[in-house]
């Protein structure tokens, strides 16, 4: 990619992820490739001075992975004016994808301090609380569809808000094959889902988020959130109105669609 060139049309993509605006599609060889997606997403994430708290692992559901011929799944930075409380609107355009429902963890700052490789075992002490949380995705862009796992990395991920619900003081919960819904009882809406669909379970999408962070030497101040990949996949908005999304012992959360 010819450095000029692509920061012109980070730029473009920058201003309308500020601006909430929606801009013709980016030329398809930042998107085709998720190893060249990659680096402009964070070409675009080095233009923006609003604060980041927590990061995004996008591209779990292991049938998409290999369908999409993919090895992994992505991440992205995720910012404050982005995240929401429990029961709050969101509005939608005709270039959103759809809702997920995920399990999110706050994680202590002390992480980024860690000089060791991140595990299983020794990831669980950075872990302060887990909630129930509604993301809803799509593009800057005049493109529907997923084409690629580049189409949603290079476009910021292709998160448009996140709605965080109830948090618990994190006690080693079980994520493991946990039923979850996410409904509109006004259209008589339901999907049903299970965590086990999230790149294995929630714990081991948080681990790959983790790695990535420590490989890529990011560094934060604060204490942030991961969230972790939708265990219902991308579930079409047919209606406006009330989306609840209920995880089995970890509890609900609510958005209104406008």
């Amino acid at each position: 990619m010819k450095v000029k060139n692509s920061n012109l049309v980070a730029d473009r993509l920058v201003k309308a992820f500020l601006k909430n605006k929606i801009i013709n599609p980016i030329p398809s060889k930042y998107t085709k490739k998720l190893l060249n997606a990659d680096k402009f997403r964070k070409l675009c994430e080095s233009k923006i001075k609003k604060p980041i708290v927590g990061f995004k692992a996008g591209g779990t559901g292991i049938p998409v992975i290999k369908k999409l011929k993919e090895k992994e799944p992505f991440y992205a930075s995720v910012y404050k004016h982005n995240v929401l409380k429990n029961n709050k609107s969101v509005k939608i355009n005709k270039y959103t994808l759809g809702i997920e429902l995920e399990v999110c963890y706050l994680l202590k700052k002390s992480f980024f301090d860690f000089k060791k490789k991140i595990s299983k075992n020794s990831m669980k002490k950075f872990i302060n609380y887990i909630a129930p949380c509604i993301e809803v995705v799509g593009y800057r862009q005049k493109k529907k569809g997923i084409n690629s796992f580049g189409d949603l990395c290079s476009d910021f991920g292709a998160n448009i808000k996140f709605i965080i619900g109830p948090r618990k003081k994190y006690r080693n919960n079980n994520v493991r094959n946990l039923k979850t819904n996410i409904s509109n009882l006004k259209i008589n809406q339901s999907v049903n889902g299970n965590t086990n669909t999230v790149y294995i379970n929630p714990m081991n999408s948080l681990l790959f988020v983790l790695k990535k962070l420590q490989r890529d030497k990011v560094k934060h101040d604060k204490d942030f959130y991961v969230f972790t990949g939708s265990s219902v996949g991308v579930v079409p908005i047919l209606s406006k109105g009330i989306y609840k999304g209920k995880i089995e012992k970890l509890g609900s959360v609510k958005t209104k669609i406008n």
